[in-house]
């Protein structure tokens, strides 16, 4: 586990739920998709590159995920990520996306 943190460490953070516009291979070294999305009309769309290759890339439009939308900007290669889309590892080392179970609008924070 990870050292104690502050309720304030987490509350700085700025998580929202967005809908995965596209997925496409990314240019980087490593296995990556560039994910387009949108969280809705009062903040738009993000681009973020991350490691969930085990997906096919037509099966991830359409899903809602959470992701952290302020820790800034991050190359990988030639990609720059702009937000970090949330998972957990499953045991076979693949990254499964966090997805809430029922509806709720785009952009809404989680909590």
């Amino acid at each position: 586990m990870k050292p104690q943190a502050e309720y304030a460490d987490f509350d700085a953070l700025d998580i929202r739920i967005g809908r995965i516009v596209s997925a496409e291979p990314a240019t980087t070294r490593k296995p990556t998709y560039r994910i387009t999305v949108d969280f809705g009309p009062e903040i738009g769309t993000r681009v973020s590159c991350g490691g969930y290759t085990h997906y096919a890339a037509e099966s991830l439009p359409g899903r809602r995920v959470a992701a952290v939308m302020n820790l800034g900007t991050k190359r990988m290669g030639p990609e720059i990520s702009e937000v970090l889309i949330l998972g957990a590892v499953n045991e076979r080392g693949d990254t499964v996306l966090l997805e809430p179970e029922a509806e709720v609008p785009l952009g809404a924070q989680v909590l």
